[in-house]
């Protein structure tokens, strides 16, 4: 068995045992972006090159993090990119202080 196939099967043993549906919630979620960020996409000063990066994570923060990007119907990784400027400008903030 291949690694492809052993990966596809650990996926359908995963789903098979793991009932997603009552990890659904109806709750609204927010979507709105910082106004100041919207600003910045807006007028264009978020189209810089993305640079390629290699970070060791744990397969299941992987996993959650691809779902809770799911629940707000957007790309993981874009996600993950939001996550780390909110926190940069936190930190920045903190510094300055």
């Amino acid at each position: 068995m291949n690694k492809q196939q052993k990966k596809q099967e650990n996926w359908i043993e995963y789903y098979d045992h793991k009932s997603i549906l009552n990890e659904i919630t109806d709750d609204p979620v927010d979507l709105r972006l910082d106004e100041h960020l919207r600003k910045d996409i807006l007028s264009g000063k978020r189209r810089r090159k993305l640079k390629n990066i290699t970070l060791k994570i744990d397969p299941l923060q992987i996993m959650t993090i691809k779902k809770l990007a799911t629940m707000k119907s957007m790309p993981y990784q874009t996600l993950i990119r939001h996550w780390l400027a909110e926190e940069i400008k936190k930190e920045l903030k903190s510094v300055e202080r």
